[in-house]
Parts: C-alpha cells; sequence; structure tokens
C-alpha cells in the first residue's frame, strides 16, 4: 500500500518548504506522494496556476504532488480540499463544502475546535471527512477521543464520512511523522493522483503513526480511547505550561529565539 502524507503546505502559501525540498524529504521516509493543502486565499489567480503546473511537473513514476487547497471561513474555520484546483469567494462554510464536491474533490474539515462540534452536527451540508488527528493542532502524541466522537455522530447522518489524518505541515523543524497508506483501485496506476483520491474517497486508507494503525471509518476500541486520553491530557498539560510561560517573558518584553521556537515545534 503507497504510503504518503495529508494537508502538507509549501512557500506558495505559509509553508517553510518548496515543492521540491517536500519531495526530496518524503521520498527520503519512504513516501510516494504528498497531499497539498495550500491555502487558497494566499493565490491570486496566477500564482494558484504556477502551484498547480508545480505540482504536476515534479509528479512522475516514484513521486506524486496531489495538489490541492484550504479554504477559510467563518469563525476562522477551515475546509480542506483534496483534489480542489479552484477558489470561491464565500467563507462560509457549507458553501465551501459544496464548492470543493463540485470540482469532484474531497472535503474534510481540518482540525475542528471543540467549541465548533455543535455548529458542524448543525450543517445540512456535511464534508466527506473530519481531520479527526492533526499533528500540529493536537500534537504527535495523541490524537483528541472527542473528534473521532464526533466523526460517529455525524456519520448516523452520513454514513459514507471517513476519519482523515494530517500533519498540517508548515515549519521545517516539525514533526511529520504521521503518514496515510492508501490502497489504490487495481485498475489505474497508484502513482497517478486520480488514484489517490478516489482510494481516500472510498475509505480505502488508514494512518499510520509508529506501532498505531488508525482506521479511516474511524472505530477505535474503549482501550485506544483511554490512551489517547491519557497522552492527551499530558500533552495540553505541557503546552499549557509552555504557554503560560511564553506569555510571562512577552509581558517582560523577552522574544524567544527561533532556534528555541524551532525545538519547541519539533517536540510538541
Amino acid at each position: 500500500m503507497p504510503k504518503g502524507a495529508l494537508h502538507i503546505h509549501s512557500t506558495y502559501s505559509d509553508g517553510e518548504f518548496t515543492l521540491a525540498e517536500l519531495r526530496e524529504i518524503f521520498l527520503a521516509a519512504g513516501c510516494s506522494f504528498l497531499c497539498m493543502s495550500d491555502h487558497a486565499d494566499h493565490l491570486d489567480e496566477a500564482k494558484l496556476q504556477s502551484y498547480l503546473s508545480e505540482c504536476d511537473a515534479l509528479s512522475g513514476p516514484e513521486f506524486t504532488f496531489v495538489a490541492g487547497l484550504e479554504y477559510s471561513c467563518e469563525n476562522r474555520m477551515h475546509i480542506l480540499g483534496y483534489g480542489a484546483r479552484t477558489r470561491t469567494s464565500s467563507s462560509d462554510p457549507e458553501k465551501v463544502i459544496r464548492h470543493i464536491h463540485d470540482q469532484g474533490a474531497i472535503p474534510v474539515i481540518a482540525h475542528p475546535k471543540n467549541e465548533f462540534f455543535p455548529w458542524i452536527e448543525e450543517f445540512d451540508t456535511l464534508p466527506q471527512g473530519i481531520e479527526t488527528w492533526n499533528s500540529k493542532y493536537d500534537g504527535q502524541y495523541a490524537p483528541r477521543p472527542g473528534t473521532f466522537a464526533l466523526l460517529q455522530r455525524l456519520q448516523q447522518r452520513q454514513p459514507g464520512m471517513h476519519a482523515f489524518f494530517g500533519q498540517d505541515l508548515h515549519w521545517k523543524k516539525q514533526f511529520r511523522e504521521l503518514f496515510v497508506r492508501v490502497d489504490c483501485p487495481s485498475n489505474i496506476p497508484s502513482n497517478r493522483p486520480q488514484s489517490i483520491l478516489l482510494a481516500l474517497s472510498a475509505g480505502a486508507f488508514r494512518g499510520q503513526k509508529d506501532e498505531w494503525e488508525l482506521p479511516s471509518s474511524g472505530a477505535i476500541s474503549a482501550e485506544m480511547v483511554a490512551e489517547f486520553e491519557a497522552l492527551q491530557a499530558k500533552s495540553q498539560r505541557i503546552r499549557g505550561f509552555m504557554a503560560n510561560a511564553k506569555r510571562m517573558l512577552d509581558r517582560v518584553g523577552f522574544k524567544l529565539p527561533d532556534s528555541i521556537k524551532a525545538h519547541l515545534r519539533r517536540i510538541f
């Protein structure tokens, strides 16, 4: 099963890696594809076409870029469009979901905030997936179990919804070992974007981090939920301590050196 990563940003929006650098880094990590999600609101039409063209030009037998976009919506909700290639002027999340669907792309709500859960459950138009683990937003150690519970509630209305697992990669010193394995359709070569998108759309994939394998259904055991809760609680305590320390330093006018910020990003 081809190995790759989802939710990746490049220098075309607010990422620190060029597309060429991303190709070399992830090839060295044993990957054969990346699903890109550069921010649509960073791209005018000319820059968008350059981005799409470079994704296509750097793709080949060894490695595939699946171009896509991340859309900014009301209340700072973000929606990923895997395979999306056109912008929209709307910031209404349901209209954005429909815009992504209309392109034949895959809409996924990115790193939903806990306070957004009731709002999302009121949507008439649901996405095709929820990002149940975003290793930048949730941290590298474990996802939030509540996001899996949200997905399960939404699946009662729309059984075909999937759990997605994204790195949300921006920085060079950032954790990047949350992967996905896809089971591509046999009638299309696995090095084509269409093959990867069809596998994601069908739920023929799983998340992978160390010994953990996470199903696209989002159905995880009670034991795994308990493990995630414990790891998340520990991670959030440490993150909270670091955030408080940063606020105290900011108040006295001390700025952390960029090298220390980069190191902390790699840890958390």
